[in-house]
């Protein structure tokens, strides 16, 4: 590969993140040091870094939402907050010395493959750059989704979505309505509702919501961990195993789902005494359709006084108000954007392959991709989250770490080889993408009665992993050098 400098690199990670962070200290492990992140923000930290709405947290438990090989016996909670989870990023990647690697506001506007030059040619607000290897770790979770509402730009009060959070706006006293009842109005709901004089809730489809059974660690919990690593483990693979049962839902047997609804409709039933509340907030679909939600506070916070639970469409927005398909016209000084993210995240029109064509326009032919990990038609480009490499049963982290043990051995075999360029064949990705897509037809995403991120417009698997979590680690353990095209230095 080409030497280092000031404007190229070997390989350059965009973001840092948990995908980037991680990759860089397994990359280290393994003896590659040429390694560049460049990251847009002046700190690192991903999702966490710019989710602060109130209440933000992790619906996976500590234990599991860590590296594997970083565990920390010192979490405050069985759940831990954004703010909580953030510090252990920092403490992990200074620990590893991996801000050495991280070149700050440093945004990639455009990346193309230069196919004569063989490499890539990233334009940034740093100037123009090239590398060897690009892997992308921005996260599939970086950009808001604005809802296509008319009159949305009319409204004349205070406006902005959860991932940007205005902390300015001080909120007592307001008349708040939230748009949406994601996973972040499912956590920030309860946070604000003490606080405003009246909450309308629109809600288009209501989530399953689940127990989340969160509990602050005890000092002797901790000291245990410390003395004692091995019973973290333990609790991680427990963890793990039931995080992972979702699975017998989404793609064994979808008649196993009563067991879990049963677990949904019991929290329902405690919190929610009002019957009619109670059928508004029954889901109608399969659970796993839709993300499902663990929370304690959420279906509490809905039967105060001061909120009320709106599942009339949306028509319009108006100067001072927020106007339902019935005519009701529901006057609002604040409107708050629970309408999650563009997935795939934009920053995949920026990437152009061999033909000038981008990962967006690849995707929104058809989903497609080699393991989640590699793209035909993009040499050299190794990816986190692809289509067809997330899980909706398991911790993200544990399928980053996948994906970080693949593409590390893929950079390694390049440089065993003397390899200039690998670019996975297309005869190889049909096959894989072939597989899960007929592995999909029956899954809970397809076949659950509901409409969700999981879906593309007509009617395919977005790009969720059909299958077991441990199987998926299985398949990209190694890189496989014979379904790729590799061309010599």
């Amino acid at each position: 590969m080409s030497e280092h400098s000031e404007t190229h690199m070997p390989i350059a990670i965009v973001g840092a993140g948990f995908a980037g962070i991680g990759l860089t200290i397994k990359l280290r492990e393994a003896g590659i040091t040429d390694v560049t992140i460049l990251e847009r923000a002046d700190e690192l930290g991903g999702t966490w870094r710019d989710n602060t709405y109130p209440g933000v947290a992790c619906d996976v438990a500590s234990c599991l939402y860590s590296y594997s090989f970083a565990p920390n016996p010192d979490w405050s909670h069985a759940y831990s907050e954004g703010p909580e989870i953030l510090d252990y990023l920092r403490s992990v990647a200074e620990r590893c010395d991996v801000d050495r690697h991280i070149r700050y506001g440093t945004e990639v506007l455009r990346a193309r493959w230069n196919d004569a030059a063989g490499h890539w040619e990233l334009e940034t607000t740093a100037g123009p750059l090239t590398a060897d290897v690009v892997i992308p770790a921005t996260g599939p979770f970086g950009d808001p989704q604005m809802p296509d509402i008319p009159g949305l730009d009319r409204f004349e009060g205070t406006m902005f979505h959860s991932l940007r959070w205005d902390h300015d706006h001080d909120l007592r006293g307001r008349r708040v309505a939230v748009l949406g009842t994601g996973a972040s109005a499912v956590q920030f709901v309860p946070e604000i509702q003490p606080l405003v004089e009246r909450m309308l809730v629109f809600q288009r489809t209501p989530p399953w919501i689940v127990p989340r059974f969160d509990r602050p660690t005890s000092r002797f919990e901790r000291r245990l961990y410390r003395r004692f690593p091995s019973l973290q483990r333990v609790l991680r693979g427990l963890t793990y195993a039931l995080v992972e049962s979702l699975g017998f839902v989404i793609f064994v047997d979808r008649r196993i789902a009563p067991l879990f609804h049963a677990l949904g409709r019991w929290q329902l039933w405690r919190q929610v005494r009002d019957p009619v509340l109670r059928r508004r907030l029954t889901p109608g679909y399969t659970i796993g359709c839709k993300r499902a939600m663990l929370s304690d506070a959420y279906l509490p916070s809905l039967t105060r006084s001061n909120v009320e639970v709106i599942t009339d469409s949306i028509a319009e927005i108006r100067e001072h108000a927020v106007v339902t398909a019935d005519g009701t016209e529901h006057a609002v000084d604040t409107i708050i954007l629970g309408t999650g993210f563009d997935v795939p995240s934009r920053a995949t029109e920026r990437w152009s392959g061999r033909d000038g064509k981008s990962v967006a326009e690849i995707y929104d032919e058809r989903p497609q991709s080699y393991k989640g990990v590699a793209m035909s038609g993009f040499p050299n480009l190794f990816m986190f989250f692809g289509p067809f490499g997330a899980a909706g049963n398991q911790s993200a982290l544990y399928i980053l770490e996948s994906q970080m043990s693949y593409i590390v051995d893929a950079i390694r075999t390049m440089r065993s080889q003397g390899a200039r360029t690998v670019e996975v064949r297309a005869q190889a990705q049909e096959e894989f993408v072939s597989e899960v897509e007929e592995r999909s037809v029956d899954t809970v995403w397809l076949r659950g009665g509901c409409r969700s991120y999981y879906q593309t417009p007509d009617g395919r698997n977005a790009g969720l992993y059909p299958g077991w979590s441990f199987e998926y680690r299985r398949r990209t353990r190694r890189f496989d050098p014979e379904a790729y095209e590799v061309t010599a230095a």
